[in-house]
């Protein structure tokens, strides 16, 4: 059970550290995708699709 908990608390750890450093890489362009508790639930769920989806629903609402 232990194991499972730290599982999840990594993948959410890894999923904010994968939206911030593709905001660093990614913000000379002007595409920043907020950090915040959805997008990182998602990110953490669907992985990098996820992050594609938050990207594209970003430059569409610009």
């Amino acid at each position: 059970m232990l194991k499972k908990i730290f599982n999840v608390i990594k993948k959410i750890v890894l999923a904010a550290f994968i939206l911030y450093g593709f905001n660093l890489i990614m913000s000379p362009l002007s595409v920043i995708v907020p950090i915040n508790i959805i997008t990182v639930l998602l990110v953490t769920l669907l992985g990098f699709p996820g992050l594609l989806g938050l990207v594209v629903i970003m430059l569409v609402a610009l």
